[in-house]
Parts: structure tokens; C-alpha cells; sequence
């Protein structure tokens, strides 16, 4: 049977059978449409917020099968969404009508503890790449929730626990095999395409669809000292004063970021204040466990804290402990901000917000970076927010259709009381899909070249179900 399917200039074009036969027979993985079993596990994603019906799912199972999938869509000019591993809260892994390529089941991992490196492919999530890695006594810096895609994560730049120690994903990126708009897989790196690759580390998926990362590995735990401090809410603008003071000089090793919201059940927490609003302090010391008593003494003795449960645990533990707080099938919105100072007007405004919370899961994090990361040049990779001290994330998450005016209205009203105090740009991964004029601003002195490079390797804009880079 024929299909209809999405166009790139937002027409509808019937496919004859035969062409989908074809594409079909030329896979290792498989095509899936409306009728075929799985099809809507296929296009359901993280965000429930987000609903699309593609005409067409290839379901790939390696980089040859990327290849016809692309060449199959620049021949028939359809919409193409990409989807990863792993959250893509602005819901573009899947569009309507046109065709998903899905790369969810490469899953290969390989590590080379001789040498320090691993190859990933781009359907890995963050547990399944620590549990490789960790085996060997390895990390790649990567994000803070283990359910989180790799792929997805590195081309928007990659911020976690050990960022400040070893910096950006992306900083710790050696390569990559990367499938263009003309479905030619190529290698990029620093001396091959290496504009491209410059691209890549941070440009999102603008430029091409990645079916392999190369990775620098770094000796890491297995344990970490990491865990939670959480402080009555009452408390609050004090602690934010002190613990902005506190980590302006903190070591590399000391990641601590801040979470507001009302307690969920901890077991650990009084039940009396289960549901009540806390300041939570997430810290995680990538050195020494015993150095890291020390480092993070003065964090912890702030405060009257409600409970303390800070001590050595497994890194792949640490990485998974917020995963409760981000399970598929809730409804989510972000806003974010870049910050490169915590001043006492930015802590006024978040302080204000959570005496207006719309629901028992939206929250606040601050994500404490600078470190390694800081220090590296602007203009050494796409990602533009080296001066940023700080990142912002109102998370807005919800059950009931019903309550998205109020949780999005919420989370729209505190991000922009906080923009007179915020540094202008954002970290593309935590943004929404309804910014795309915010796009440029986001990438600040680097949006000019990045425009230029995806002229050159995607003049049609075929891959722009992504904060789509416009071509110059």
C-alpha cells in the first residue's frame, strides 16, 4: 500500500509500496508505519507533552542502515526527525507525518581501557555507557540522570557531576562517524572535516546524523563521595548566599548543585515534610573520598539541614539518583538560563517562584559548572557558555493535560523575571521546542560560523527537527 507522507516544504507526497519494499529489504533493522505492531511504543518519547503520529519509523540497527534511511528521504524531499537514546525535551526525535530515523537500538559500546578510549554508539544511554566504563575504573563526563542519551547529550555540549573535573562532554570527544544530508558517512575530527567536527560539539544535530563517538576516558571511582543535604525552605536565600560563596572557590573535584521543590517521600526525610518545599544541596566529589570530606565539610555544616546523607557510593549509583524524579510518561516544560554569577536579584526571583509552585514535581535545579569546562576557549568548539558559573532549569512537570497553562505559565513567568540577571545565552539541550527565535542568542558569538558550516553540509536544511541552525 502507498504511503502519505510529510515533505520538507510541509506538503504531503504520496510513496508507492515498491520504494518502501525496497527500503525495507536494504535494512539490517526494519520500517514500521500506522499498521505495523509497535508502531506507537515506536513514536511515544520521554516528554508525554508530545504526541506526533510519522508517517514512516526506520528502526536502525548500524550506520549502513542510516545511510539508506537519509537517501530514502533526500530522494522523496520528506521531514525527517532523529531520534536518540534518551529525554529530547523539546519532543523533536519524532515528527508528524514525516519519516523517523530511529537510533534507539545501536546500542555497542567499547571500551579500550589500554588506551583510554570508547566508541559509542548513539542509541546508548548514560547507565549503559557508566556500566561499560566502570568496570574499567573509567568516566566520560556526561549528565546527571543515567537515562539520559549519550548522543543527544554530546551534540548539545554535556554537563555533569565530573564536567568541573574533566569539562564538557564534548571536551572529552575525539571523533566521530557522522552519516550528512547527501548520505555519505564520514569521519570527523580535529585534522579530518574538522570544521565539522568543530560543529558537532555543541551544534546539536544540525549537521548530520552521528552513528559513532569516540571518547577520551578518564580514571574515575568506583566511588564517589556524593549525596544529598536538604535544608528547610524557610532557609533559603541565606543558603544561597553561602553557597555561592562557597563554591566560587571550590575545587574541580566539588561539583554541588542545588535543587528547590517540594520534598518528595524520601525515606530518609521526616514524613512530616514530605510534600513541603526543601533547598536540596547535590554534591559529588570525583577526587579522594577522604579529600572530599574535606571539601565538602563546609557545605554541609550550613544550615540546620533536615538530613545528611552524604558518604562514599558508587558513581553509577550517584548517576541513576535522580532518575525516580525524571520517568517517562509525566508532561514536562523547561525553561533555562545561563548564569555567570548567582547575584542576589537572581536568588530573589527563584526564591519567590517556589512560594509559587503549580505542582508537587516542578522544581528548580541550579547546575554548578566552570572548572574545566571553563577553561576552555569560546571559540575551540560550538558551545559558547565557557564564562557561565551556573545554569538554570525551571522544570515544569505534570500529569493532566488540563494543568498546562498553569505549570507552562509557571515555568514562562520565572524564566523571564530571571532574564535581566542572566548572561544571555542557554544551553540548547534544556530548551523547549517553542524557542527557535532564540536560537541565535543561545550560540552568541559562534551562531555566524555554525550558519556558514550548515550551508555547506546541509544547504537544504534537511535536518531542522532539531534548535534548527538556519543555513546562511
Amino acid at each position: 500500500m502507498d504511503v502519505r507522507l510529510m515533505t520538507l516544504d510541509s506538503g504531503n507526497r504520496e510513496v508507492d509500496a515498491a520504494a518502501v519494499d525496497a527500503l525495507a529489504s536494504a535494512l539490517r533493522g526494519r520500517v514500521l508505519d500506522e499498521t505495523t505492531p509497535g508502531y506507537d511504543e515506536a513514536r511515544t518519547i520521554w516528554n508525554a507533552m508530545i504526541d506526533r503520529r510519522p508517517g514512516l519509523i526506520v528502526e536502525c540497527a548500524g550506520a549502513a542502515d542510516v545511510i539508506e534511511a537519509v537517501r530514502f528521504a533526500v530522494a522523496h524531499g520528506l521531514l525527517v526527525a532523529v531520534r536518540g537514546g534518551g529525554h529530547n525535551i523539546a519532543g523533536n526525535a519524532v515528527c508528524d507525518g514525516g519519516l523517523v530515523i530511529d537510533l534507539s537500538r545501536m546500542k555497542s559500546v567499547r571500551v579500550d581501557p589500554a588506551a583510554g578510549r570508547a566508541w559509542v554508539e548513539p542509541g546508548v544511554t548514560l547507565a549503559e555507557l557508566d556500566k561499560e566504563t566502570q568496570a574499567f575504573g573509567l568516566a566520560v563526563p556526561t549528565g546527571i540522570n543515567s537515562t539520559t542519551g549519550v548522543a543527544g547529550l554530546t551534540l548539545g555540549g554535556g554537563f555533569g557531576w565530573i564536567t568541573r573535573k574533566f569539562g564538557l562532554t564534548i571536551d572529552n570527544l575525539l571523533s566521530v562517524d557522522v552519516v550528512t544530508a547527501e548520505g555519505r558517512l564520514v569521519r570527523a575530527n580535529d585534522t579530518e572535516n574538522p570544521d565539522l567536527f568543530w560543529a558537532l560539539r555543541g551544534g546539536g544535530g544540525n549537521f548530520g546524523i552521528v552513528t559513532a563517538f569516540e571518547f577520551q576516558l578518564h580514571a574515575l571511582g568506583p566511588q564517589v563521595l556524593a549525596g544529598l543535604v536538604v535544608h528547610p525552605f524557610d532557609d533559603a536565600a541565606g543558603l544561597l548566599k553561602d553557597y555561592r560563596r562557597i563554591v566560587d572557590t571550590a575545587p574541580d573535584d566539588l561539583t554541588c548543585w542545588v535543587v528547590m521543590r517540594q520534598a518528595p517521600p524520601l525515606p530518609f526525610l521526616p514524613a512530616e515534610w514530605h510534600g513541603r518545599e526543601v533547598l536540596v544541596l547535590a554534591m559529588c566529589y570525583g577526587g579522594d573520598v577522604a579529600a572530599g570530606e574535606g571539601a565538602t565539610a563546609e557545605l554541609r555544616s550550613l544550615g540546620h539541614p533536615l538530613a545528611d546523607v552524604v558518604g562514599p557510593t558508587p558513581f553509577i549509583g550517584w548517576q541513576a539518583a535522580f532518575d525516580p524524579l525524571l520517568a517517562p510518561g509525566a508532561r514536562n516544560y523547561w525553561k533555562s538560563h545561563d548564569l555567570t554569577r548567582l547575584s542576589d536579584e537572581a536568588i530573589d526571583v527563584l526564591t519567590a517562584a517556589i512560594g509559587e509552585l503549580p505542582g508537587p514535581e516542578c522544581e528548580i535545579f541550579i547546575g554548578h559548572v566552570g572548572g574545566a569546562a571553563g577553561r576552555v576557549a569560546v571559540e575551540r568548539t560550538a558551545f559558547p557558555q565557557r564564562h557561565a558559573h551556573f545554569v538554570m532549569n525551571v522544570h515544569a512537570r505534570w500529569r493532566e493535560p488540563s494543568e498546562d497553562p498553569t505549570c507552562v505559565g509557571w515555568a514562562r513567568k520565572l524564566w523571564a523575571a530571571a532574564a535581566p540577571h542572566a548572561a544571555g545565552t542557554a544551553y540548547v539541550n534544556f530548551m523547549p521546542g517553542d524557542e527557535g527565535d532564540r536560537v541565535a542568542a543561545a550560540y552568541g558569538p559562534n551562531y555566524h560560523r555554525l550558519a556558514e558550516i550548515k550551508r555547506r553540509y546541509d544547504p537544504a536544511n534537511l535536518f531542522r527537527m532539531n534548535q534548527n541552525i538556519l543555513p546562511v
